[in-house]
């Protein structure tokens, strides 16, 4: 599609200079455009499709369940950690400490007891050991005071153990209360807000998002078999339609070892900086992987290679007697676009693809250097002569014309065919 429009464009540049020749009844040579092979090697690249999450992105949770009474923070605000995202009623977890701080004090007094009534039945148990050594009590009698202490001593162990059961639930008690403010584990910016004040939340309602904005990574899928080529360090090429023509890099950071069950996939993450601000969290992007180059050849654009309707044979248009006068142009101005040449005589060349990138190819049956068509193939088609004129230009015009939607192209023809209007 991309193609037969931008033929167009070519043909409503060149309609001018062609309009007295089809009055009189002849077929004028199309305006087509090429570009010369290059040899080398191609990148080979992995496709797939990526999710955008912000540095250290995580959820906030309440670890309590209560009503909220303050909501401190908006949408797109920055923090750091520590600040107070939200405050929570607190008179029911307030009443609970108290309570606690009394069941302490009442242990600590039963511990006291205790240990007055230890601390007399152990000095009881000297003064019977002294008279026993005089044999002024019976042993029975010793015996006697000395199980009491012993289970003074247990009363008063008992005792002891209440209080650091005490101490421990006003810890508990403690640690509700300071959860009743909700602050921010890190320092980031906050977004996705999902409280209100007067709601009940619990554990599982989810407040806020928090994340580093200035960091990103990318999330993408690994099938079980691209873990044999795609390793961490390699080279990845982030874009988006939000992000119009820009191509941000990364490398792939890091790679799960552990395969899904039943998809059989696994993650991958891209860390990317983004001080900008270009990659939203949430946001839906492409990325190609560099995982490597394939063997030198000869090498064309993915848009030269064209499936010839009445043969089905795949092949190239080349233009032996094409020559360098022309410089390579990479951009056309309908108001004065550059020269063509004379007409030029073209050959149909059969291709065998021995390697196929996303923008362009590795073949066996043209050359290094040979002039070869990249717009205008379907309008030789038909013709009883293979002959047309040719613009010359760059290698970036015609993958940027490649990477352009179709949407776009067309939208390109109409203005063209609405300026020719205007002008006539």
């Amino acid at each position: 599609m991309a193609v037969i429009c931008t033929a167009l464009l070519l043909q409503g540049c060149s309609s001018n200079s062609e309009n007295g020749q089809a009055m009189r009844g002849q077929q004028p040579p199309p305006a087509v455009e090429a570009v010369q092979a290059q040899f080398g090697s191609l990148p080979l690249e992995e496709r797939l499709s990526g999710t955008v999450r912000s540095g250290n992105q995580i959820a906030i949770y309440p670890r309590i369940s209560a009503p909220v009474e303050e909501v401190f923070v908006e949408n797109g605000e920055a923090v750091e950690a520590g600040d107070p995202l939200v405050r929570l009623e607190d008179r029911d977890y307030r009443e609970r400490l108290q309570q606690a701080e009394a069941s302490l004090r009442i242990a600590e007094a039963q511990a006291r007891q205790a240990e007055v009534r230890l601390n007399e039945l152990q000095s009881q148990l000297r003064r019977q050991r002294t008279l026993a050594e005089r044999d002024l009590i019976s042993a029975s009698e010793l015996e006697s005071i000395e199980a009491q202490v012993a289970g003074a001593e247990a009363d008063y162990d008992l005792a002891q153990a209440q209080v650091d059961q005490a101490q421990s639930t006003i810890n508990e008690r403690e640690t509700e209360l300071s959860r009743t403010v909700i602050r921010s584990p890190i320092t980031g910016v906050v977004g996705v807000r999902n409280v209100e004040v007067g709601m009940q939340v619990d554990t599982g309602s989810r407040l806020f998002t928090v994340g580093d904005v200035t960091q990103s990574k990318v999330l993408v899928s690994l099938t079980e078999s691209m873990l044999r080529y795609i390793q961490t360090g390699q080279t990845a090429k982030i874009f988006s339609e939000s992000l119009g023509d820009s191509v941000i890099y990364g490398e792939v950071s890091r790679i799960s070892p552990f395969l899904q069950e039943g998809s059989f996939s696994t993650q991958a993450e891209i860390d990317v900086p983004n001080s900008e601000g270009d990659l939203l969290p949430g946001m839906f992007v492409t990325v190609d992987i560099m995982y490597g180059e394939s063997e030198q050849a000869t090498l064309v654009p993915i848009s030269a290679i064209y499936r010839h309707p009445r043969t089905g044979i795949e092949g190239i248009y080349t233009a032996p007697g094409f020559g360098s006068e022309m410089e390579p142009v990479t951009e056309v101005d309908s108001g004065d676009p550059p020269p063509l040449s004379e007409p030029t005589e073209l050959e149909f060349k059969p291709v065998q693809v021995i390697a196929k990138g996303r923008e362009s190819a590795g073949v066996v049956g043209v050359n290094s250097g040979d002039w070869i068509l990249t717009v205008g193939q379907s309008l030789m088609v038909g013709r009883q002569e293979n002959v047309a004129r040719i613009r010359a230009v760059t290698w970036d015009r015609i993958l940027s014309m490649q990477r352009a939607q179709p949407q776009d192209l067309l939208r390109q023809v109409l203005e063209e065919q609405e300026m020719a209007r205007a002008q006539n």
